[in-house]
């Protein structure tokens, strides 16, 4: 029996998890948590019958009876206390980046959703799970499939990854027709269904550039050795190119409930409920190379990534406070990439030493944010 702590219990990725938990019988949830849906994160409660919960808002926290604890410190509390086998980090945004670290200091193997803790904090990361030798397994979609593509390869015969992008509800679009774009166009994603801040940021291009940075983080591969094309089946969900010419592709329905299922249940392969690619009927597979003129979200993201450093926490934290804006109607969606691109040319970058350094670049690069977006608004 495993037992799993889901943190963002109550988002797409953990309402997922639970019922691949719910239907697996060697997998319990064990605590569960939320940042301020107090209903919604009671009734996953009782359903699966935990008793360990947590609200990370803490306002919601005090208006919730029976929510023992609350913010961030009963955040890292109850993954303490959960002794859990596995820890599902499906927060959103860099607020994950201490609950990741915290699984893994106490000794929880950690399967990661919440890409900005690899973004962010990629060597912190790399350096906690060595220390405490956990694993960290992959939950978003491209990196599941790399990380199935590369079981078994040989030291060495590696020659380069390939993440797919669905190109979002605006392939094909020019930037002038971006310049009008409003948050309910933005959240038409035509495959996936997810939150509002990572569907905005398929649309812009910048959450295949963040998972870029994790794919680096996650598997080693230099930045020049990592390709992103766009492919608006979503059937192939990654490639693995070789060095004799062979490419092994992970195919299959776009589904979160197999990655997550891979994850929870690995290194066994559980029988999930997500359909099958039907072979006996015509479809084809398309591949395009990504317009960075329209979508420069993606190029700033590889500039980050190869600066290095905190470069990309100031990037990821700018396109949070970014993306804020643009659904509260005060920043145009082109504008999203203009904040990311100021603030990540006036941030200064040092390697990366500590969480407390991390922090700080963060910090500073939301104020700078904050303040181009007053502007602009």
């Amino acid at each position: 029996m495993k037992t799993v702590a889901v943190l963002g219990a109550t988002g797409s990725i953990g309402t997922q998890a639970l019922e691949i938990i719910g239907a697996h019988p060697g997998l319990r949830a064990v605590a569960l948590s939320a940042h301020r849906d107090a209903a919604s994160l009671a009734g996953l409660a009782a359903r699966h019958d935990v008793s360990l919960v947590a609200l990370t808002d803490p306002d919601a926290a005090r208006a919730a009876p029976g929510i023992p604890l609350a913010g961030e410190q009963g955040l890292l509390e109850l993954v303490r206390r959960s002794g859990a086998d596995i820890v599902l980090n499906a927060i959103v945004g860099a607020a994950g980046l201490r609950a990741t670290l915290e699984a893994l200091e106490a000794g929880a193997d950690l399967a990661l959703a919440n890409k900005e803790s690899l973004v962010a904090g990629g060597p912190l990361v790399t350096v906690a799970a060595r220390r405490a030798g956990r694993t960290v397994l992959p939950v978003d979609s491209e990196h599941s499939a790399l990380w199935q593509c590369l079981q078994g390869a040989a030291e060495g015969s590696v020659e380069g990854l390939v993440l797919t992008a669905s190109g979002g509800p605006f392939r094909g679009w020019t930037p002038d027709l971006l310049e009008a774009v409003t948050p309910e166009q933005a959240l038409r994603h035509p495959t996936w269904a997810m939150g509002a801040k990572i569907t905005v940021d398929s649309a812009t291009l910048m959450n295949k550039g963040l998972e870029l940075i994790e794919a680096h983080e996650l598997f080693g591969v230099p930045y020049d050795r990592i390709e992103v094309v766009v492919h608006p089946q979503s059937t192939v969900h990654a490639l693995v190119r070789f060095r004799d010419g062979a490419l092994i592709a992970h195919l299959g329905e776009p589904d979160m409930r197999v990655p997550i299922s891979y994850a929870l249940t690995y290194p066994e392969r559980a029988a999930t409920p997500a359909a099958r690619v039907d072979l006996g009927a015509p479809f084809s597979l398309e591949f395009l190379p990504p317009d960075l003129e329209a979508f420069p979200c993606l190029r700033l993201a590889r500039e980050a990534g190869e600066a290095g450093g905190t470069a990309p926490c100031a990037l990821n934290a700018a396109n949070e406070v970014a993306v804020g804006a643009f659904l509260a109607g005060r920043l145009r969606f082109t504008g999203i990439a203009e904040v990311c691109e100021r603030v990540l040319d006036g941030a200064a970058t040092a390697s990366i030493e500590s969480l407390d350094q991390v922090l700080e670049a963060d910090r500073r690069a939301r104020a700078a944010a904050e303040q181009l977006v007053s502007v602009a608004a």
